[in-house]
């Protein structure tokens, strides 16, 4: 698919990021690349544009040459409030308010898993199911949502927000086959939005076929996506006695992992 202005993708220069821009370039034709961080391997076809999220200035000067936005850019992982505030919040909002003020109507937005943290691993969810933070960093990617929610409402965009588990190469560990997405599930994802006839406020959870999830996409209204891989594959090389975890441990017992557990203070 051609498209008469580039795709935009924030975060261009983050794990995810550097994978997609290839994938992307080579089914879109052109991209915008941004990051804080310089990329200096562009590709052909490829713009990149060094924009802090923060600078609304800025990121509407970028906004303006797209047609449509992958913002995956931010702070990806736990953090002091204020970083993941600029980051994530106020660059979150600009990146937004620059899509309405330029007419750009399609975003894809890298929500995470950490927005529904804080609830039990035995509890399955769905696009409907209650914000349960787990950190500073699942805060403001609820934030997001929320924002999304408001420009859909409000501003007449079309917004899919993406509660992406854990996006690398392989699982790493046990809570992986659960919330693993593979690279290509995480494409077929973002092609689905962006193909989509019609795209209001979505909630996507962004997991593969594993069949440890905990997640369900069944009231999904828009997309229609169906991810191929499956974690379990791994699951005897994780776990060859089979999964001896303490579940009443905070990082066990809830979806969010050690980022429930990170400063976790409480004593009932």
């Amino acid at each position: 698919m051609m498209t008469a202005k580039p795709i935009l993708l924030t975060g261009a220069a983050g794990a995810l990021g550097r994978w997609l821009r290839p994938q992307l370039l080579a089914r879109y034709g052109s991209l915008i690349s941004s990051d804080v961080a310089p990329i200096t391997d562009l590709l052909p076809g490829e713009t990149f544009v060094q924009c802090d999220l923060a600078d609304g200035v800025a990121v509407e000067r970028m906004v303006a040459q797209a047609s449509a936005i992958l913002h995956f850019g931010g702070q990806s992982v736990e953090a002091p409030f204020h970083r993941v505030m600029s980051a994530n919040i106020l660059g979150t909002y600009n990146v937004f308010e620059s899509a309405k003020l330029n007419g750009i109507k399609r975003i894809v937005f890298a929500s995470s898993n950490h927005v529904i943290g804080f609830h039990e691993t035995s509890t399955r969810l769905d696009a409907e199911s209650v914000m349960k933070p787990d950190g500073f960093y699942g805060v403001s990617k609820a934030f997001g949502e929320n924002l999304a929610s408001l420009y859909v409402d409000k501003h007449g965009l079309e917004i899919a927000c993406l509660r992406i588990g854990t996006s690398i190469p392989e699982p790493k560990d046990a809570r992986h086959l659960s919330t693993w997405l593979a690279f290509e599930d995480l494409l077929s994802l973002l092609e689905a939005c962006l193909s989509a006839p019609t795209l209001g406020f979505e909630i996507i959870y962004g997991a593969s076929a594993n069949e440890r999830t905990w997640w369900d996409n069944s009231k999904t209204k828009y997309v229609t996506w169906t991810p191929k891989d499956n974690a379990e594959r791994f699951a005897a090389t994780l776990l060859p006695n089979g999964d001896q975890r303490d579940h009443s441990e905070i990082a066990v017992r809830f979806q969010g992992g050690p980022f429930c557990s990170q400063n976790y203070d409480r004593k009932d």
